[in-house]
């Protein structure tokens, strides 16, 4: 006879303030930062947004996929809210819809390719991610205003897989300490 499949235990919102402040701390400054062109391709913003990829794979890694979708789904709120304040309006709304989009497509990815090698969920994730959060963002955020928001999502896409890559580091870093990223309370 075959033993019952256990359910993953989904920790309590309380245990995913870390990951959910971090999203907020990086959405918030990715849609202050986007308004700034470093030139004709590329705004600061690239830089800082593939670090939301990072929170949600190691939160989905360290307690699972509904804790991840979590994590995006509070984020998501907390940060479109900061956002309507710190950039216009059509900017905040752009980077909430290409997020969300983004952040579910990440986790959906990563919780499929969780068993393969350590560093190709999360690379393989954000790389896909990044292309759905880029045409969406970029076309929303820009399109019909003037700007050239195709040059500015091809480097910014340019930029984002490179952090994919960059961010590996940090990621296989933490993977030993994820109990600290996620405390989960003992029963």
């Amino acid at each position: 006879m075959e033993s019952p499949v256990k359910a993953p235990v989904l920790p309590p919102l309380s245990a995913l303030w870390r990951p959910i402040v971090a999203m907020l701390v990086v959405i918030t400054s990715s849609n202050y930062l986007v308004q700034f062109a470093i030139n004709d391709w590329l705004t600061y913003g690239a830089f800082t947004f593939p670090v939301a990829f990072l929170v949600t794979d190691l939160t989905n890694r360290a307690v699972g996929v509904a804790a991840a979708r979590r994590v995006a789904w509070a984020g998501f709120a907390m940060a479109l809210l900061v956002s309507l304040v710190v950039a216009p309006w059509r900017i905040a709304v752009a980077s909430g819809t290409a997020f969300i989009v983004g952040q579910l497509l990440d986790i959906m990815a990563f919780n499929r390719l969780r068993r393969m090698t350590w560093w190709r969920a999360p690379l393989i994730g954000s790389v896909a991610a990044s292309v759905a959060d880029t045409g969406i963002f970029f076309f929303l955020a820009f399109a019909g205003t003037g700007q050239d928001w195709l040059m500015l999502a091809t480097g910014d896409l340019s930029v984002k897989w490179l952090m994919a890559v960059l961010l590996l580091a940090p990621y296989g870093v933490l993977l030993p300490r994820l109990q600290r990223w996620v405390p989960m309370p003992t029963v």
